[in-house]
């Protein structure tokens, strides 16, 4: 082991010279003007498996954009990991708000700034040099690995489900691990454990068939726009709680440990209300801020529309409004349970004076992987290694839609082990890593690999 963290450390120059490169090939999934630079991402990413020491490297096409994969599988009677990432990155506009050329990566204050460097191209490098490290110096690994890299992550991950579904014998293995999140904060090492899921709907609330005047016709029908506000309003009481019948049945309550472990976490409420610019926090009454986030299911009105809403004035009263509505769900619910639910209230809150559509638009399910189990109890020892201190547990509130679908079609947990930060700009201008994380990042890659056959059983 000590060899191979030398090699890491004498190695650190080469390293940022070759994410560099790596950064910057402009892999923007979303554009087709940069289809050919993702397909030579795809490429610039499976050569350097093949360099790295990986086997049975392949490109395999998919009606977008091609999937990268290999494996190692020279570890027999020790746990294989699946390790998933993305090679595609997010566009860049609006280009005049970047300090440095966004695809130019530049170092400045102990971090590095390009598109890719956080999400998820820095990651997954980091794994890479872990894995070349202990071939480079003792020519095999701890465990046996399979690396699944797409390049379609920022536009929904639209072929990786059939993929998966029809690679299944390719993909087996014992567990899944993921470097596409990030730490609770700066010095603060952490292990996510759970993610939450989504339904997402969209209402219609219909009045009259046209379009009237407020003057001539105000005071005689209902306002769409007033008979929404309404329905809106009846989703919550008085304590922030959800009034949808049935909606909190399913939920898993947070264990004694759990509510401990995020107590631990260094967190201040008028300091997050601060930073958001408001007076005073909201939610659930009985929970924590913390809780509220990561382990309770939520409702928020997302967009509301409906009349004349441009310059000037204009006395319509409008035939139709809108709401698009979505609801964070937690283990052990279930998103179409709770479509149905919301729709079953929607309709039986509404006035009999209009018309209302309930449209489901779509769904995810939460995932959770216990803190106990030996994945989770490897990344935790890992971190403490590579970063010096002991790591804290951490969930996340929103949605990685892969980490169900490993679950669901191969029956793997996924240990999300993050090295990026919060304040990174993941999506936004001068995105970045910090270069502690990313050198503390290939430390803990190299000691979970090492570590999780002691936990393994």
């Amino acid at each position: 082991m000590q060899e191979v963290l030398n090699h890491v450390e004498s190695h650190k120059d080469h390293y940022l010279s070759q994410l560099k490169e790596f950064l910057a090939i402009p892999s923007v999934s979303s554009q087709s003007t940069h289809n050919a630079d993702t397909r030579r991402c795809a490429e610039w990413v499976a050569n350097e498996m093949r360099t790295i020491g990986m086997q049975n490297v392949q490109i395999f096409e998919t009606p977008g954009h091609p999937i990268v994969y290999s494996e190692w599988l020279g570890a027999p009677g020790k746990p294989t990991v699946l390790f998933y990432g993305h090679y595609d990155v997010q566009p860049v506009d609006p280009v005049n708000l970047w300090t440095s050329p966004p695809f130019e990566a530049t170092i400045r204050d102990g971090n590095l700034y390009a598109r890719g460097s956080a999400d998820d191209k820095g990651q997954v490098f980091i794994h890479f040099k872990a894995i070349e490290a202990y071939m480079k110096n003792i020519g095999r690994l701890p465990v046996n690995i399979k690396m699944l890299i797409e390049g379609e992550e920022e536009v929904g991950s639209v072929n990786l489900e059939n993929f998966v579904k029809e690679h299944k014998d390719l993909l087996k293995a014992d567990l899944v691990l993921i470097s596409d999140s990030s730490m609770f904060a700066k010095g603060i090492p952490s292990v996510c454990y759970g993610l939450r899921g989504l339904a997402y709907m969209e209402v219609e609330v219909i009045g009259p068939n046209t379009d009237l005047h407020s003057g001539s016709f105000g005071g005689s029908i209902h306002n769409p726009i007033q008979a929404l506000s309404e329905i809106i309003a009846s989703l919550h009481d008085k304590n922030g709680r959800v009034t949808v019948k049935g909606f909190y049945d399913d939920v898993r309550p947070l264990t004694k440990a759990e509510r401990a472990a995020f107590k631990k976490l260094p967190w201040n409420d008028k300091k997050y209300a601060k930073e958001l610019g408001v007076k005073q926090l909201y939610g659930e009454k009985g929970y924590t801020t913390l809780e509220r986030r990561w382990a309770r299911p939520t409702l928020e009105c997302n967009g509301i529309w409906g009349g004349y809403t441009g310059e000037g004035a204009k006395t319509v009263l409008p035939a139709k409004a809108f709401a698009k509505i979505s609801m964070r769900i937690v283990p052990d619910q279930s998103s179409k349970k709770i479509a149905r639910l919301f729709e079953r209230h929607i309709k039986s809150v509404a006035p009999k004076t209009v018309q209302v559509i309930v449209r489901e638009l779509h769904g995810g399910e939460p995932a959770i992987t216990p803190i106990d189990s030996p994945e989770v109890q490897a990344a935790v020892a890992a971190l403490q290694k590579g970063f010096g201190k002991k790591p804290l547990y951490q969930r996340e509130g929103g949605s990685i839609p892969i980490v169900v679908q490993f679950k669901k079609l191969l029956g793997l947990d996924t240990v999300l082990l993050g090295f990026g930060l919060p304040d990174e700009n993941a999506h936004a201008p001068d995105e970045h890593l910090n270069l502690d994380n990313f050198f503390g990042g290939i430390r803990t890659s190299v000691h979970f690999y090492n570590e999780l056959p002691n936990y393994w059983k």
